[in-house]
Protein backbone atom coordinates (compact mmCIF):
# COMPACT_ATOMS: atom_id res chain seq x y z
CA UNK A 1 0.00 0.00 0.00
CA UNK A 2 1.37 3.38 -1.01
CA UNK A 3 2.19 5.99 1.61
CA UNK A 4 -0.08 9.00 1.38
CA UNK A 5 0.94 12.68 1.30
CA UNK A 6 -1.67 15.39 1.88
CA UNK A 7 -0.75 18.76 0.33
CA UNK A 8 -2.39 22.05 1.23
CA UNK A 9 -2.20 25.10 -1.03
CA UNK A 10 -1.95 23.28 -4.35
CA UNK A 11 -2.95 26.45 -6.20
CA UNK A 12 0.20 28.34 -5.20
CA UNK A 13 3.70 28.22 -6.63
CA UNK A 14 5.17 25.56 -4.34
CA UNK A 15 1.90 23.69 -3.93
CA UNK A 16 1.50 23.41 -7.70
CA UNK A 17 4.99 21.93 -8.02
CA UNK A 18 4.26 19.48 -5.21
CA UNK A 19 1.05 18.43 -6.93
CA UNK A 20 2.73 17.66 -10.27
CA UNK A 21 5.96 16.15 -8.91
CA UNK A 22 6.85 12.53 -9.54
CA UNK A 23 6.66 10.52 -6.31
CA UNK A 24 6.09 6.88 -5.39
CA UNK A 25 3.51 8.05 -2.87
CA UNK A 26 -0.19 8.69 -3.31
CA UNK A 27 -0.69 12.45 -3.40
CA UNK A 28 -3.83 14.32 -2.37
CA UNK A 29 -3.30 17.94 -3.41
CA UNK A 30 -5.95 20.43 -2.31
CA UNK A 31 -6.41 24.04 -3.39
CA UNK A 32 -7.96 26.68 -1.18
CA UNK A 33 -11.33 26.19 -2.89
CA UNK A 34 -11.14 22.51 -1.96
CA UNK A 35 -10.00 23.09 1.62
CA UNK A 36 -10.00 26.34 3.54
CA UNK A 37 -7.43 25.78 6.29
CA UNK A 38 -8.98 28.57 8.37
CA UNK A 39 -11.93 26.27 9.12
CA UNK A 40 -10.77 24.04 11.97
CA UNK A 41 -13.55 21.45 11.80
CA UNK A 42 -13.09 21.06 8.05
CA UNK A 43 -9.34 20.62 8.44
CA UNK A 44 -9.81 17.95 11.08
CA UNK A 45 -12.44 16.13 9.03
CA UNK A 46 -10.25 16.25 5.90
CA UNK A 47 -7.25 14.75 7.68
CA UNK A 48 -9.43 12.05 9.26
CA UNK A 49 -11.05 11.27 5.92
CA UNK A 50 -7.85 10.97 3.86
CA UNK A 51 -5.71 9.42 6.63
CA UNK A 52 -2.39 10.72 5.24
CA UNK A 53 1.01 9.59 6.47
CA UNK A 54 2.38 13.13 6.31
CA UNK A 55 1.06 16.64 5.59
CA UNK A 56 2.81 19.36 3.59
CA UNK A 57 1.43 22.86 4.00
CA UNK A 58 2.18 25.24 1.14
CA UNK A 59 -0.94 27.36 1.74
CA UNK A 60 -0.25 30.97 2.67
CA UNK A 61 -1.48 34.53 2.47
CA UNK A 62 1.38 36.28 0.64
CA UNK A 63 0.15 39.80 -0.28
CA UNK A 64 2.72 41.70 1.80
CA UNK A 65 1.30 45.21 1.44
CA UNK A 66 -2.36 44.25 1.22
CA UNK A 67 -2.03 42.36 4.49
CA UNK A 68 -1.92 45.71 6.31
CA UNK A 69 -5.60 46.17 5.36
CA UNK A 70 -6.47 42.46 5.60
CA UNK A 71 -4.76 41.53 8.84
CA UNK A 72 -7.58 39.27 10.00
CA UNK A 73 -7.34 37.20 6.84
CA UNK A 74 -3.54 37.10 6.92
CA UNK A 75 -3.48 35.82 10.50
CA UNK A 76 -6.36 33.43 9.84
CA UNK A 77 -4.40 31.70 7.07
CA UNK A 78 -0.76 32.09 8.18
CA UNK A 79 -1.23 31.55 11.91
CA UNK A 80 -4.59 29.96 12.66
CA UNK A 81 -4.57 27.69 9.61
CA UNK A 82 -1.16 26.35 10.62
CA UNK A 83 -2.45 25.84 14.15
CA UNK A 84 -5.42 23.79 12.90
CA UNK A 85 -3.20 21.68 10.65
CA UNK A 86 -0.77 21.09 13.52
CA UNK A 87 -3.59 20.01 15.84
CA UNK A 88 -4.97 17.66 13.18
CA UNK A 89 -1.50 16.22 12.55
CA UNK A 90 -0.96 15.76 16.27
CA UNK A 91 -4.23 13.86 16.62
CA UNK A 92 -3.33 11.70 13.60
CA UNK A 93 0.23 11.22 14.96
CA UNK A 94 1.86 12.32 11.73
CA UNK A 95 4.41 15.06 10.86
CA UNK A 96 3.68 18.40 9.23
CA UNK A 97 6.08 20.09 6.79
CA UNK A 98 5.39 23.82 6.53
CA UNK A 99 6.70 26.48 4.14
CA UNK A 100 7.76 29.77 5.77
CA UNK A 101 9.66 32.85 4.66
CA UNK A 102 12.75 35.06 4.94
CA UNK A 103 10.34 37.88 5.84
CA UNK A 104 10.33 36.80 9.48
CA UNK A 105 13.62 38.74 9.67
CA UNK A 106 14.04 42.52 9.46
CA UNK A 107 17.00 42.40 7.07
CA UNK A 108 19.30 44.45 9.30
CA UNK A 109 21.91 41.70 9.73
CA UNK A 110 24.96 41.98 7.47
CA UNK A 111 25.59 38.25 7.15
CA UNK A 112 23.25 35.47 6.06
CA UNK A 113 20.52 34.60 8.54
CA UNK A 114 20.78 31.33 10.44
CA UNK A 115 17.92 29.36 11.94
CA UNK A 116 18.94 30.57 15.43
CA UNK A 117 18.72 34.28 14.65
CA UNK A 118 15.82 36.04 16.40
CA UNK A 119 12.89 36.92 14.20
CA UNK A 120 11.90 40.57 13.80
CA UNK A 121 8.84 40.93 11.54
CA UNK A 122 8.34 44.23 9.74
CA UNK A 123 4.60 44.06 9.04
CA UNK A 124 1.38 42.09 9.31
CA UNK A 125 2.37 39.48 6.73
CA UNK A 126 5.75 38.91 8.37
CA UNK A 127 4.24 38.73 11.86
CA UNK A 128 1.55 36.29 10.73
CA UNK A 129 4.20 33.97 9.26
CA UNK A 130 6.35 34.20 12.41
CA UNK A 131 3.28 33.41 14.53
CA UNK A 132 2.52 30.42 12.31
CA UNK A 133 6.00 29.08 12.93
CA UNK A 134 5.56 29.60 16.68
CA UNK A 135 2.26 27.74 16.96
CA UNK A 136 3.64 24.84 14.94
CA UNK A 137 6.67 24.56 17.25
CA UNK A 138 4.41 24.72 20.29
CA UNK A 139 1.89 22.10 19.19
CA UNK A 140 3.77 19.51 17.14
CA UNK A 141 7.35 18.33 17.79
CA UNK A 142 7.41 16.34 14.52
CA UNK A 143 7.48 19.31 12.17
CA UNK A 144 9.60 21.14 9.64
CA UNK A 145 9.49 24.95 9.33
CA UNK A 146 11.15 25.50 5.96
CA UNK A 147 12.05 29.16 5.45
CA UNK A 148 12.76 30.13 1.87
CA UNK A 149 13.12 33.28 -0.21
CA UNK A 150 12.32 35.04 -3.49
CA UNK A 151 10.26 32.15 -4.90
CA UNK A 152 9.82 31.97 -8.67
CA UNK A 153 8.12 29.67 -11.17
CA UNK A 154 6.10 29.86 -14.36
CA UNK A 155 2.97 29.61 -12.19
CA UNK A 156 1.39 32.19 -9.91
CA UNK A 157 2.61 35.64 -8.91
CA UNK A 158 6.35 36.35 -8.66
CA UNK A 159 9.11 38.76 -9.69
CA UNK A 160 9.96 36.91 -12.91
CA UNK A 161 6.42 37.02 -14.22
CA UNK A 162 6.08 40.65 -13.14
CA UNK A 163 9.26 41.61 -15.02
CA UNK A 164 8.07 39.86 -18.19
CA UNK A 165 4.75 41.69 -18.01
CA UNK A 166 6.26 45.12 -17.30
CA UNK A 167 8.98 44.58 -19.90
CA UNK A 168 6.31 44.05 -22.55
CA UNK A 169 4.47 47.22 -21.49
CA UNK A 170 7.27 49.73 -20.84
CA UNK A 171 10.57 50.80 -22.36
CA UNK A 172 12.13 51.75 -19.04
CA UNK A 173 11.94 50.27 -15.52
CA UNK A 174 13.27 51.41 -12.15
CA UNK A 175 14.51 48.48 -10.08
CA UNK A 176 15.68 48.51 -6.46
CA UNK A 177 19.36 47.63 -6.13
CA UNK A 178 19.98 47.58 -2.36
CA UNK A 179 17.84 44.60 -1.36
CA UNK A 180 19.70 41.28 -1.49
CA UNK A 181 18.44 37.71 -1.49
CA UNK A 182 18.56 34.34 -3.19
CA UNK A 183 16.00 33.57 -5.91
CA UNK A 184 14.61 30.09 -5.31
CA UNK A 185 12.62 27.98 -7.73
CA UNK A 186 9.33 26.58 -6.49
CA UNK A 187 10.30 23.26 -8.03
CA UNK A 188 13.45 22.95 -5.93
CA UNK A 189 11.49 23.81 -2.78
CA UNK A 190 8.98 21.09 -3.64
CA UNK A 191 11.83 18.66 -4.25
CA UNK A 192 13.41 19.26 -0.84
CA UNK A 193 10.03 18.94 0.90
CA UNK A 194 9.39 15.64 -0.86
CA UNK A 195 12.92 14.44 -0.07
CA UNK A 196 12.26 15.01 3.64
CA UNK A 197 8.83 13.40 3.39
CA UNK A 198 10.16 10.35 1.56
CA UNK A 199 12.99 9.84 4.05
CA UNK A 200 10.54 9.94 6.94
CA UNK A 201 8.16 7.55 5.21
CA UNK A 202 11.04 5.18 4.53
CA UNK A 203 11.77 5.04 8.24
CA UNK A 204 14.73 7.41 8.43
CA UNK A 205 15.09 9.40 11.65
CA UNK A 206 14.50 13.08 10.91
CA UNK A 207 15.92 15.95 12.93
CA UNK A 208 12.70 17.97 13.14
CA UNK A 209 12.66 21.75 13.48
CA UNK A 210 13.42 24.91 11.50
CA UNK A 211 15.56 24.91 8.36
CA UNK A 212 16.58 27.45 5.75
CA UNK A 213 16.51 26.53 2.09
CA UNK A 214 17.27 28.75 -0.91
CA UNK A 215 19.05 28.44 -4.22
CA UNK A 216 22.32 30.29 -4.80
CA UNK A 217 24.03 32.70 -5.44
CA UNK A 218 22.76 35.87 -3.79
CA UNK A 219 21.84 38.85 -5.95
CA UNK A 220 19.95 42.14 -5.72
CA UNK A 221 16.67 42.87 -7.50
CA UNK A 222 18.28 45.11 -10.13
CA UNK A 223 20.87 42.53 -11.17
CA UNK A 224 18.19 39.85 -11.01
CA UNK A 225 16.04 41.84 -13.44
CA UNK A 226 19.08 42.32 -15.70
CA UNK A 227 19.63 38.57 -15.72
CA UNK A 228 15.98 37.88 -16.57
CA UNK A 229 15.95 40.24 -19.56
CA UNK A 230 19.36 39.10 -20.80
CA UNK A 231 18.10 35.52 -20.81
CA UNK A 232 14.88 36.50 -22.58
CA UNK A 233 16.84 38.38 -25.24
CA UNK A 234 18.99 35.31 -25.75
CA UNK A 235 15.89 33.17 -26.23
CA UNK A 236 13.92 35.26 -28.71
CA UNK A 237 16.16 38.26 -29.53
CA UNK A 238 13.62 40.79 -28.23
CA UNK A 239 15.02 44.13 -27.02
CA UNK A 240 15.17 44.63 -23.26
CA UNK A 241 13.76 47.67 -21.49
CA UNK A 242 16.21 50.15 -20.02
CA UNK A 243 16.79 49.32 -16.36
CA UNK A 244 17.60 52.03 -13.84
CA UNK A 245 19.02 51.03 -10.43
CA UNK A 246 17.36 52.88 -7.54
CA UNK A 247 17.60 52.68 -3.74
CA UNK A 248 14.75 51.36 -1.64
CA UNK A 249 14.15 54.91 -0.42
CA UNK A 250 13.14 55.89 -3.97
CA UNK A 251 10.52 53.13 -4.13
CA UNK A 252 8.40 53.46 -0.98
CA UNK A 253 5.95 50.67 -0.16
CA UNK A 254 3.37 50.38 2.63
CA UNK A 255 5.57 47.77 4.33
CA UNK A 256 9.34 48.09 4.56
CA UNK A 257 11.22 45.24 2.84
CA UNK A 258 14.26 43.54 4.38
CA UNK A 259 17.49 44.81 2.83
CA UNK A 260 19.11 41.44 3.49
CA UNK A 261 17.08 38.29 2.84
CA UNK A 262 20.03 35.92 2.40
CA UNK A 263 19.50 32.67 4.30
CA UNK A 264 22.32 30.51 5.65
CA UNK A 265 21.50 27.01 4.41
CA UNK A 266 24.37 25.01 5.90
CA UNK A 267 22.10 23.28 8.42
CA UNK A 268 19.83 21.69 5.81
CA UNK A 269 22.79 20.81 3.58
CA UNK A 270 24.40 18.91 6.43
CA UNK A 271 21.22 17.31 7.74
CA UNK A 272 20.03 15.92 4.40
CA UNK A 273 23.25 15.76 2.38
CA UNK A 274 21.94 18.03 -0.36
CA UNK A 275 23.68 20.31 -2.84
CA UNK A 276 21.62 23.43 -3.44
CA UNK A 277 21.15 24.26 -7.13
CA UNK A 278 22.14 27.46 -8.90
CA UNK A 279 18.94 29.35 -9.69
CA UNK A 280 20.22 30.49 -13.10
CA UNK A 281 19.68 27.03 -14.59
CA UNK A 282 16.03 26.70 -13.66
CA UNK A 283 15.31 30.35 -14.44
CA UNK A 284 16.55 29.79 -17.98
CA UNK A 285 14.40 26.67 -18.32
CA UNK A 286 11.33 28.47 -17.03
CA UNK A 287 11.87 31.47 -19.30
CA UNK A 288 12.23 29.26 -22.37
CA UNK A 289 8.89 27.66 -21.51
CA UNK A 290 7.15 30.98 -20.82
CA UNK A 291 8.54 32.81 -23.86
CA UNK A 292 7.76 29.95 -26.24
CA UNK A 293 4.20 29.69 -24.90
CA UNK A 294 3.72 33.40 -25.61
CA UNK A 295 4.97 33.21 -29.18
Amino acid sequence: MKAKILIMGAGGQVGHQLAIATTPCEVIALTRSQLDITQQATVLDTVKSHQPDIIINAAAYTAVDKAEQESDLAFAINRDGVKYLALAAKEARIPLLHVSTDFVFDGEKEDAYTEDDPTAPLGVYSQSKADGEAVLREILPEHINLRTSWVFSSHGSNFVRTMLRLGSERDELNIVDDQWGCPTSARSIAQILLLIAHRHLEGESIAWGTYHYANHPKINWYRYAQTIFEMVSGINATPSPKLNPIPTSAYPTPVRRPLNSVLDCRKIEAAFGIVRPDWHDELREILVSMVNNRS
